[in-house]
């Protein structure tokens, strides 16, 4: 099947054609006709198998065969919501480069930057808006923007933005969009909390599912080496360095984990950086670009400012902290084994982290293979001890905001605000008011979620 057989506009087509992209992947082959066609449409597929063209190229469609724009106006017809800056960034680079040869304007609004460039742009018009929910609640409380003509609203990774607590801002989003309308929700799986959200959102949708549920690619290379938890960074340098691995992610529990690995890499000789809520939004733009030039080895990330992180061929995911909740690590191996290309996935597991690793396994439903290096063999004297992080100590609704409950440290991707002080526009409420940040307005209370605690705080 060809992209000109979904019955796309030759100027889609001819921009489709620029980006380097021949045959469409399975969740494009299925999901395009269907948003189309105007159904409303439930999609499961994992990360890197081209879902964000499979509702951009259809969306785009839609809005330039539908009514032509109302002379002098140009409201936003279309919502693509995402619950990071990067994947917001991202869908919004999507968007430019497959309306290249359209008469669409596009914009992308996210916290951590100031909002008044966003303000005098929307003043202008635009047609696609790609949005963080924190940051549009704020700009609609400002009277910066209507949703009143929304026709296609997409949540994007909303599994994703369910786990870190932006239904209530959804709800709130969904509460001025008007009632006729295509929706469209993609998400990593068909998770029960996910049905019940389509459930409430969709109009007998049709379903897509490209992968298995909570599979891992099987294009990713698993590998598990079990060495001390002291021990992990030697060998991961060692490693680094044994093999001349380049662009390599890197997966830590915490931000201060995170910085704390960086930095000793550096000391290693092995260039690097961190990338976390805490960090500026430029700070992550410049460490993100630098990884993806080679100007820099080894990035180290948490999980949530991973998310959306769209890196070409990247041939390595190091989990030196397997996550507390088994399906973010079929997320962080997603990272690699993207589209055609193939990756590796490795993670250094310690004697602390024993039941964590039979949960993932049990999700996967087979042994990951062990691999050992001379030298590493763990220390069989040493006893597993309690994981302490943030998140587990503190309780899933608790330590948002340690101190004053508002301006305790941002969780990671979630701090959808600038650190320090800001304008009431950019911390009324959302991300920040939520998660940490410095927000205040009626969304600072904490929020109590009704799972168990999922995974350690990015604090």
């Amino acid at each position: 099947m060809s992209f000109e057989s979904l019955g796309l506009n030759p100027d889609i087509l001819r921009a489709v054609a620029d980006a380097g992209y021949d045959e469409p992947t399975p969740v494009q082959r299925q999901a395009i006709p269907v948003v189309l066609a105007g159904r409303d449409l439930m999609a499961s597929a994992q990360t890197g198998t081209g879902k964000t063209a499979g509702f951009t190229l259809p969306l785009l469609e839609r809005l330039i065969t539908d009514q032509p724009h109302v002379k002098g106006r140009r409201p936003v017809r279309a919502l693509i919501l995402t619950p990071t800056r990067e994947l917001a960034a991202q869908v919004g680079e999507n968007v430019r480069q497959y309306s290249t040869y359209l008469n669409i304007r596009s914009l992308v609004v996210f916290g951590g930057v100031s909002i008044n460039p966003q303000m005098m742009k929307l003043r202008s018009g635009v047609d696609v808006l790609i949005a963080t929910p924190g940051r549009l609640l704020d700009l609609e409380h400002q009277n910066a923007v209507s949703l009143d003509s929304v026709e296609i609203l997409v949540l994007d990774e909303a599994d994703r933005m369910l786990d870190m607590g932006f239904i209530h801002d959804i709800r709130r989003v969904l509460a001025k969009l008007p009632a006729r309308r295509q929706n469209l929700l993609f998400s990593a799986t068909f998770s029960d909390e996910i049905k019940s959200l389509a459930s409430k959102l969709l109009h007998n949708p049709a379903e897509v599912e490209v992968a298995r549920r909570n599979t891992a690619s099987e294009q990713v290379t698993q590998h598990v080496h079990m060495v001390d938890k002291k021990r992990k960074r030697e060998l991961l340098s060692y490693l680094i360095g044994r093999d001349n691995w380049e662009q390599v992610l890197v997966f830590t529990r915490t931000k201060h984990g995170a910085n704390h690995l960086a930095d000793q890499l550096k000391k290693d000789g092995i260039t690097a950086a961190a990338i976390h809520g805490n960090k500026s939004q430029g700070a992550r733009t410049r460490a993100l670009a630098d990884f993806k030039s080679g100007a820099i080895r080894v990035l180290v990330a948490t999980d949530i400012a991973a998310r959306g992180l769209d890196i070409e061929e990247l041939p390595w995911v190091v989990n030196y902290e397997l996550p507390n909740v088994p399906e973010d690590y079929v997320h962080r191996i997603g990272r690699t084994g993207r589209a055609a290309a193939t990756g590796e996935a490795l993670s250094l597991v310690c004697v602390d982290e024993h039941k964590l690793l039979r949960d993932i396994e049990r999700l996967l439903k087979r042994d990951i293979p062990r691999m050992a290096i001379p030298g590493y063999e763990p220390d069989p004297s040493i006893k597993a001890e309690p994981i302490q992080n943030g998140r587990q100590s503190q309780g899933r609704g608790q330590g948002r905001g340690q101190g004053n409950g508002r301006g305790g440290q941002p969780r990671t991707g979630q701090g959808d605000r600038r650190q320090g002080s800001a304008p009431r526009g950019d911390s009324a409420r959302g991300e920040g008011s939520r998660h940490g940040g410095n927000g205040g307005g009626n969304a600072g209370k904490p929020q109590q979620r009704r799972r168990a605690p999922r995974k350690p705080s990015d604090a």
